[in-house]
């Protein structure tokens, strides 16, 4: 049986080959003693991937839905209207504030040691452009708000929230105390998190932390290969992947080259994953998560 193998695929080494044996050294060499955490809706949906040119994104897929409203910044010379948070940035991010949320069961993370450390927990690389990029992306998704709903059978649950309840202007490297002694998670973002935390292989944000699709794709089998029942399966064809994962390729055939060698990468750092391709699109098995469920973690309802 061949898991995800592409019919076409050439039989030399490939680039996308090469990526992934270094992927597979990246996860052997990374240091990790403590599941990742991320909210099951955010798991299932994603963040945008690229920058926006309206004011809110919205996605939905099985019985989850979710809306980002984009927000504004006060500056001294008025309001100013800031993009919607996008790319690999926030997502890193976002998991580390959940991660350190759910294990301490407190929405306040001490960010008290400054950038670098912020950063290095992360796995990120520590320059000036790292800085810059990740206070936008962070002020943005500081700013932003959320509406999180799904369906449980018998109702509709809807919760408008902000992921991060206060904040302070983000500074530049040579002015540390624009830093914040702390980060505050919005108290509704947080307490859907701590009954919807789905927990991530630390190793494997690590070696996808430069993609936000392969991270997108990592987070959604977390959360959705242990909940398969079926010993059939469940296929999804072409056109379900890409309402979930592809609104902004217009061509399918775009859709499928990216999303093809991004479901490769992660595959190869969640090994147990049982996802086939076939005809017209691919089928999930039933797969353990890559990290036991925790005390702490309960999953939304099984669709």
């Amino acid at each position: 049986m061949r898991w995800f193998a592409m019919i076409d695929d050439p039989p030399k080494i490939t680039r996308l080959q090469s990526k992934l044996v270094h992927t597979g050294a990246e996860v052997n060499d990374f240091a990790h003693d403590r599941p990742e955490y991320l909210h099951a809706i955010i798991c299932q949906l994603g963040l945008p991937r690229s920058r926006q040119a309206g004011r809110t994104f919205e996605r939905s897929a099985g019985k989850a839905s979710m809306m980002i409203s984009a927000g504004k910044r006060y500056t001294r010379h008025g309001w100013e209207d800031l993009p919607l948070p996008y790319g690999a940035k926030p997502r890193l991010a976002l998991i580390h504030l959940c991660s350190e949320a759910v294990r301490t069961q407190n929405p306040v993370i001490d960010v008290s040691g400054g950038i670098t450390p912020f950063l290095r927990e992360m796995g990120m690389a520590v320059s000036g452009r790292t800085f810059r990029d990740f206070k936008n992306q962070m002020t943005y998704l500081a700013a932003c708000e959320m509406q999180l709903a799904w369906d449980t059978g018998d109702s509709i649950t809807q919760t408008r929230c902000a992921p991060v309840q206060s904040f302070e202007a983000w500074g530049d490297a040579a002015q540390p105390s624009f830093w914040p002694d702390e980060i505050k998670l919005g108290q509704e973002f947080f307490e859907t998190l701590c009954t919807h935390a789905v927990p991530l292989d630390p190793r494997a944000v690590h070696a996808l932390q430069h993609s936000a699709l392969a991270m997108d794709i990592y987070s959604w089998l977390a959360h959705r290969l242990c909940r398969i029942r079926s010993d059939n399966g469940v296929k999804l064809y072409w056109k379900n992947l890409r309402d979930q994962f592809g609104q902004e390729y217009k061509c399918p055939k775009d859709f499928k080259k990216k999303f093809a060698p991004a479901m490769r990468k992660v595959l190869t750092v969640y090994p147990t994953a049982r996802v086939r391709q076939e005809h017209g699109g691919m089928r999930l098995f039933p797969s353990p998560p890559p990290i036991r469920k925790a005390q702490t973690v309960v999953m939304l309802p099984r669709s």
